[in-house]
């Protein structure tokens, strides 16, 4: 699968291979509905729907639905683009599959940034301020039997995000881990995260962490 990147619009990174190895093994069928939530370049939505599912993307970027578009097209994966916030565009919907890599990064500001390429990632001073969001109205969109998969790192809480999809209603599990070391935005910022109590002092490094929750059937 070959994908456009323009700038200004999140690339896929390990998070991103992390979440679609997660989806390869779940076992969809030709014509199950999934969405892809953040889609960036739509490199998850693209893997979707190389299953035969049918796929809905949705970010708050302009220019990354644009991107998510033409990469379908230029792979032969038709994906329908929402733009808006989070679930908004798809309320009323049911998806046998939803599956998204949110920002989850811990800024100093106290609420994401509602422009520019660093709210792909910048997630308020937990780096759950998207992440909470999804646990608490995600489930509500899944279908009898439907799965979600979120991909977060360690320092926003992943036995956290396990409670609060449990609260809502779900079976949760962590399927994968990837300890990686801080790439160039979390360098930047491990001084703070020391100060804040997110990382132990000298630490240098992450673990993502891609969470599976279940609806009941």
């Amino acid at each position: 699968m070959w994908l456009i990147k323009p700038p200004g619009v999140y690339r896929a990174q390990e998070d991103t291979d992390l979440l679609i190895a997660s989806l390869g093994r779940e076992r969809l069928r030709e014509g199950d509905e999934v969405l892809d939530l953040g889609t960036g370049t739509g490199a998850v939505a693209l893997a979707a729907a190389g299953t035969g599912a049918r796929v809905t993307a949705i970010d708050v970027s302009r220019r990354a639905l644009a991107t998510a578009w033409l990469n379908g097209a230029v792979n032969g994966r038709h994906i329908h683009v929402l733009q808006g916030d989070l679930l908004e565009p798809v309320r009323g919907r049911r998806f046998d599959l939803i599956a998204s890599n949110p920002p989850y990064v811990p800024a100093a500001a106290s609420a994401p940034p509602s422009h520019g390429l660093a709210r792909a990632w910048d997630a308020g001073p937990d780096g759950r301020a998207l992440v909470d969001r999804i646990c608490r109205t995600g489930p509500a969109f899944l279908a009898p039997g439907g799965v979600l998969l979120l991909v977060h790192s360690s320092l926003c809480g992943v036995e956290e995000s396990c409670r609060a999809l449990h609260l809502a209603g779900l079976r949760t599990e962590v399927v994968a881990r990837r300890r990686l070391p801080f790439g160039p935005v979390m360098s930047a910022r491990a001084d703070w995260f020391e100060e804040q109590g997110l990382v132990a002092p000298g630490v240098r490094h992450e673990e993502l962490a891609v969470i599976r929750g279940v609806r009941p059937e």
